[in-house]
Parts: structure tokens; sequence; C-alpha cells
């Protein structure tokens, strides 16, 4: 029963990502050349209007705060490797598993990046633990203003309307009428609140542990304390992804625009129409991705929205590294500047 639960969710969470066009190659790339700006509005308005909604659940005792504790390290150099491989592959760990349903090539052999960049982890971890500190422990919003009372509630209502106000000023700059990323940003927010609930999950929504779980499953790399660590979450998020990578399937049939592609007009645009260009770093791009997602402790879902909804220091100091990353590789990467891509 938890995990058809765990499933249905994740399926929920993949028809949101198709319906706003989150999951696709040439929006998240998009992103890093500063042609697209679906991603970032969609992810300032999750985290808006999130802030709110969790604020109140945690609040009336419906759901708990989950926060990732600060490794300064970590945080700084995962980030920044996370956003260039998010740059790179054109996906984030749960928009692989959407597109791959799609018929995304790509996306498949990003996956198998990601879980090489999960094993690898496992294996380097003993070695880096003392890159990945200090640990400056759980810090949010909540930690320093005791997460009640007048001050909490109006700095999360100022700060939820902040980040609303820096999506629909990207929206004014990018001088589009497609209004697909603000509902699926809604949508993302009442989905991971939902997830939140002790009654649900009694957690956040997550994608990069499942592919150290998978990965060291894979290669029989499950006799290690990190390993056990991420038995529970792992599983969670595999079942929750396989979810999404059905979602994926189920729409791209009924639009009837399932496809097997390895090529997208952005990469092709910009990098050329090789195949083998393409899965050499797709795969790369997997790899870095997965890696700085672990040494940061979370990704785009699990760290950026579900911390940024709880105001967590150590999520919102891993976006500004995660987008500081994903331009500068952007810039370096793409080279061109262009107009707004279509599939």
């Amino acid at each position: 029963m938890v995990a058809l639960i765990t499933g249905l969710l994740g399926f929920l969470f993949g028809a949101i990502l198709v319906y706003g066009r989150l999951n696709k190659f040439d929006t998240i790339s998009g992103a890093a050349r500063l042609t697209d700006f679906t991603v970032p509005k969609a992810i300032a308005v999750t985290i808006g209007v999130g802030v709110m909604f969790l604020a109140l659940e945690i609040g009336i005792g419906l759901a708990e705060f989950h926060v990732k504790p600060f490794m300064t390290g970590g945080i700084i150099l995962g980030g920044l490797l996370f956003g260039a491989g998010m740059a790179i592959l054109g996906y984030c760990p749960g928009t692989l598993f959407v597109s791959a349903g799609e018929g995304a090539l790509d996306a498949m052999v990003g996956i198998v990046g990601g879980l090489s960049g999960g094993v690898v982890f496992t294996l380097l971890l003993p070695s880096i633990e003392g890159v990945l500190g200090p640990d400056l422990g759980k810090l949010s919003l909540a930690s320093i203003t005791g997460g009640s009372g007048f001050l909490y509630g109006f700095l999360v209502i100022v700060i939820g309307v902040a980040f609303i106000s820096v999506a629909m000023f990207l929206h004014r700059k990018e001088k589009t009428s497609d209004m697909r990323w603000l509902y699926s940003g809604i949508a993302l927010a009442i989905l991971n609140s939902v997830v939140f609930l002790t009654a649900v999950s009694n957690r956040p929504i997550g994608a990069s542990t499942a592919f150290p779980y998978l990965g060291d499953r894979i290669v029989g790399l499950t006799n290690n304390s990190y390993f056990e660590k991420i038995t529970k979450p792992g599983l969670w998020e595999l079942v929750f992804l396989t979810g999404a990578l059905l979602a994926g399937f189920v729409f791209s049939l009924i639009k009837k625009d399932f496809k097997f592609r390895m090529i997208y007009s952005g990469w092709k645009y910009t990098k050329g129409g090789s195949v083998y260009n393409r899965a050499l770093w797709a795969f790369a791009g997997g790899f870095i991705l997965v890696f700085g997602a672990r040494m940061a402790g979370g990704c785009t879902s699990g760290h950026i929205i579900s911390g940024g909804m709880q105001l967590a220091f150590s999520s919102l100091v891993f976006a500004v590294f995660v987008f500081t990353g994903l331009l500068l590789t952007g810039k370096v990467f793409y080279g061109k500047k262009q107009s707004r891509d279509t599939e």
C-alpha cells in the first residue's frame, strides 16, 4: 500500500512536469543559456507558494521539518558540480526519468551516467568526507526564530511573496504568454506539501538518492555505512521515480508524441547532430550531476525546492551555487546565444 501511494505521488509529479514542459532538454538547457526562464520561474513560484503552505501545515501539527544540514564544502562544491552537470545534461535527477518515459535516449544515457556517479561517490566518500564539511547544523528561518509566532509568520509571508515576485519579474522579462510554468509551480508546491504530511510520507520529494541506492545494489556495493544510510530514502525515491517515468510514458502516448530521440533542437543548434557526441556528454553530465547532488545531500527537488519551502539555509545557498554553476557552464559549454528553442 505504501509503495502504491508513493508510486501515485511520483506519477502526479511526472504529470506536472510534463504539463509544464519542465522535464524537457531544451527547457532546462535553455535556462543555462539564458534563452528560457521556465525552470527558474517555476522553482521560484513553487518555493514562494510552498513556504506558506508548509508553514501552515507544520504550525497546526500536520507535518514536520526535514531540513538538510549545512555541510559547507558539500553545499558549495556539490552545488557547482550539480549546476554544471545540469547544464551539460539538460535534465535534473527527477526529470531524467520523466523524459526517459517519453523516449528520450539521452535521458536514458544520463540515468546510466547518474548511476555510475552514485557508485563512484559511495566508493570515494570515506576519502572525501573532510572536504564536505564543516557541518554547521540544520539551520533555517525556523531554527533562528523559533518556528512560530508573529515574526516567523510575517517573514514567511514576506519571503514567499518575494519569491513569487521574482518569478513574475522573470516572466515579464521573457515576454511570453505561456502560463503553464505558473500552474505547474503551484501544483508542485501543493504536491510537495502533501508528501510532507506525516499521514502520507512524512518526508519531502527527492530524487538523487535513488541513484547511489540502485547503482550500489546493481554492483553489490551494499556492505557499507553509506548504503545503510540511504537504503530507506533511496528505495522510496526509486518507487517515486518509477511513477514519474510511467507518467512520462502514459502522457506521451496520450499526446501521440512518444518517440526515441537522442538529439533535441537546442543541442543540435549549439553542439551539432552527432549522436555519439550527445551520448558521451549525456553520460558525463549525468555522472557530474549525481556526484554533485550526493556531495550536497540533495538535488533540485530534494534540496532546492523541498529545502527552499522550509527556508533551509543549506538549500538556499545550494541553489545559489547551482545556478552559478549552471550559468557559467552554459556560457562556456554552449557558447552561442539564441532565440527560444522549440522541439
